[in-house]
């Protein structure tokens, strides 16, 4: 944990020069896959452990609300957090192994085409890993977003964005921050897709 041995200007001097080493097409990319998905109307699919869990939740929740600017007719993005399914978390986890709780969850819902988002500081969490290679055997387009050495789910995954930095609140911190360049950017290019309809019927003017 570097701010046990940084003053706060330091670590936030840090924090800026991290975000400046951020893959800027990477990034990019993220938004593109996320695009598609919504053009073809396939499911996006979030998973993570954690801190990274509690980013999948905000993501999820980001990505269907935010990304909308007509709340009434805007075709909207199926996107679901497998982390907020308490029950068949426990269940999977008390019965089968936690290793298996995204996996079991993928069978259940999961088709050829969407998109499973997999966040990992470490990149080695079973779980993760486990959901990522069912997934890319299953034809689904896989995202990392990782830190640290990138570990195993860096290695596997189709599409990843990757803070190369061994401090945990850091990784986490910069995921957010590009979540919410991705939830601006795909704000962007939805509401580009959007017809809105007149009362009468008629398409309106934008």
């Amino acid at each position: 944990m570097l701010g046990q041995t940084l003053s706060a200007g330091d670590y936030l001097a840090r924090v800026r020069d991290e975000i400046a080493r951020l893959d800027l097409h990477a990034v990019e990319n993220v938004s593109e896959v996320i695009e598609r998905a919504y053009d073809a109307n396939r499911f996006v699919f979030i998973i993570g452990n954690g801190g990274s869990g509690a980013n999948a939740s905000h993501l999820c929740e980001d990505l269907a609300k935010c990304t909308l600017c007509d709340f009434e007719s805007q075709k909207r993005l199926k996107v679901l957090s497998l982390t907020d399914n308490t029950a068949g978390i426990m269940a999977w986890a008390n019965d089968e192994g936690y290793e298996r709780i995204f996996l079991e969850q993928l069978k259940n819902l999961a088709s050829p085409g969407d998109v499973l988002i997999a966040i990992s500081g470490s990149g080695n969490s079973p779980n993760i890993v486990k959901a990522v290679e069912w997934g890319n055997a299953q034809g689904m387009e896989t995202v990392g977003f990782t830190g640290f050495s990138g570990g195993r789910l860096q290695a596997i995954n189709k599409h990843n964005l990757h803070v190369a930095i061994d401090d945990m609140g850091i990784v986490e911190s910069l995921h957010q921050v590009v979540f919410h360049w991705l939830i601006d950017d795909l704000h962007r290019r939805f509401t580009a897709k959007h017809q809105p309809v007149a009362r009468n019927g008629a398409q309106a003017q934008l």
